[in-house]
């Protein structure tokens, strides 16, 4: 289960919403070892596309320093879908090398006429997706 603040979940639907038309990505780094999203990180999509996200290799590096040089690692990888469900496509897939984390999708495609995104959280391990529970709280 993604234990996770109503703040946090607000900043990454704002961003997923800034960046549509193209798919925003970013991650919400936490404590090492914690399982605990804190500090919001939007990154920009090298890829600017609507289907598709990448990482720039030189921001990513930066960032994985910063997060080893703080004691911090990964908690959720984030991204959206802008024209489909928020549902890892098969790129999400083979791209997804972060077993300990929860990787969010954020949908802005009304595709189930449940209001204007979904905001869904899985893990991801060895091309194995599982959904899980998202509790989000006013705090930890």
């Amino acid at each position: 289960m993604l234990t996770i603040t109503q703040a946090l979940v607000d900043q990454i639907v704002a961003h997923a919403r800034k960046d549509h038309p193209d798919e925003a990505c970013g991650v919400v780094a936490g404590p090492a070892g914690s399982d605990r999203p804190e500090r919001f990180i939007p990154m920009l999509n090298a890829a600017m596309s609507p289907t598709f996200y990448e990482f720039d290799s030189g921001d990513l590096l930066k960032l994985y320093r910063e997060m080893d040089d703080r004691d911090e690692e990964p908690v959720v990888i984030y991204h959206s879908h802008t024209a489909t469900e928020a549902y890892p496509s098969r790129t999400d897939i083979s791209y997804a090398n972060e077993p300990g984390a929860h990787y969010v999708l954020v949908s802005t495609a009304d595709t189930d006429d449940a209001g204007p995104f979904q905001f869904r959280s899985f893990r991801i391990v060895e091309g194995v997706v599982t959904e899980e529970q998202v509790e989000i709280v006013e705090a930890y």
